[in-house]
């Protein structure tokens, strides 16, 4: 079993699977979303194999693996906000603004350390766990996504656009696993495809 926080890496352990299975078709794998607090608990019970965390993370207790990308921090709008004239968004352009935070991000000191503001003090109008629904209330006008990139599709006619952070901000991607851990042979098997394709995007 699997739990993934919201990221574009997804694609990594997708690419895992279906070279896998093609070797060993009778795996079945059970994906799980929830944000680095939810990982690492269902990791410490033993409830999960394995999990994604998106950085800044403190990954010293378990046995992981950094995965060969990173994601973007940004903002989600509507493509007929002011801030969508911009190449990118700086801290004080949002300081003013109806803001709409993932539950991680709102307490994350990374996060709050390139608001340069406390977050008590910035009028968070929302805050959410899948930045699908959030985009929702971003389409009707409700305020500002922070969010990674490459979760919500931005082209075509789509009516939102996404501004990266600056100065740039990006996130470290692992995926983290408990110590002394024994796995299955269907894990194991998994755990030696995922360092596979770790190898092959370096």
């Amino acid at each position: 079993m699997i739990i993934i926080s919201e990221t574009d890496a997804i694609s990594f352990f997708a690419q895992a699977a279906a070279t896998l299975q093609k070797e060993h078709p009778l795996i079945h794998y059970h994906i799980y979303s929830g944000d680095a607090g939810i990982v690492t608990e269902k990791i410490d019970k033993g409830l999960i194999d394995f999990g994604l965390l998106i950085g800044p993370f403190d990954v010293t207790k378990y046995d992981y693996m950094r995965l060969p990308m990173t994601d973007t921090w940004g903002v989600l709008m509507r493509k007929d906000s002011p801030l969508a004239e911009k190449e990118s968004v700086c801290a004080e352009d949002l300081w003013d603004k109806p803001l709409i935070l993932s539950h991680q991000a709102s307490i994350s000191s990374e996060m709050i350390s390139w608001l340069k503001k406390d977050v008590s003090k910035l009028n968070v109008v929302m805050t959410y766990d899948l930045i699908y629904n959030a985009s929702h209330f971003v389409r009707k006008g409700l305020g500002y996504v922070i969010a990674l990139d490459k979760l919500i599709n931005t082209t075509g006619d789509s009516q939102l656009c996404f501004r990266p952070l600056y100065p740039r901000m990006e996130a470290e991607l692992c995926i983290v696993w408990k110590k002394y851990q024994v796995f299955s042979r269907a894990s194991n098997e998994f755990l030696s495809q995922l360092k596979r394709e770790w190898g092959a995007e370096q």
